[in-house]
């Protein structure tokens, strides 16, 4: 799919776009994502308004939730599957506003994520997008 749309995508098209960047990611980072569910999401939800602090639901484009790979233990139980979540109506709203492409966009969004996933800050991720 290209960033070109008479017509937004609904959930299922940025699913299906969001699978086509998965595909794009290396294979020596994307075989440590296997186990990670992938959810598309119009917005965050209440709690996580809230755990964010978020002044508008339209401040939070993805999320994982989890226990990153850096504090994970073999002997640890658990307690829920990991997941990234892409919120359709933010990452729309950041495309209107900046013109990229959406699939560049999805894809950069769900990298993000996946650095999360791995243990690195926010801080960490900018450092190595600016080293890049």
């Amino acid at each position: 799919m290209m960033g070109d749309f008479s017509v937004p995508p609904g959930l299922a098209g940025m699913e299906t776009m969001a699978r086509t960047a998965l595909k794009t990611i290396p294979e020596k980072l994307r075989r440590h994502v296997r186990g990670v569910a992938i959810r598309i999401e119009e917005f965050p939800d209440a709690e996580t308004e809230r755990e964010m602090g978020l002044e508008s639901p339209f401040d939070l484009l993805g999320l994982y939730r989890g226990v990153s790979l850096d504090r994970k233990s073999v002997s640890d139980t658990p307690a829920d599957v990991d997941m990234i979540f892409l919120y359709r109506r933010p990452i729309l709203d950041y495309w209107c506003e900046t013109g990229e492409d959406l699939t560049h966009i999805i894809r950069h969004v769900l990298i993000h994520e996946i650095g999360h996933h791995f243990g690195l800050s926010d801080e960490d991720m900018e450092r190595i997008e600016k080293e890049a």
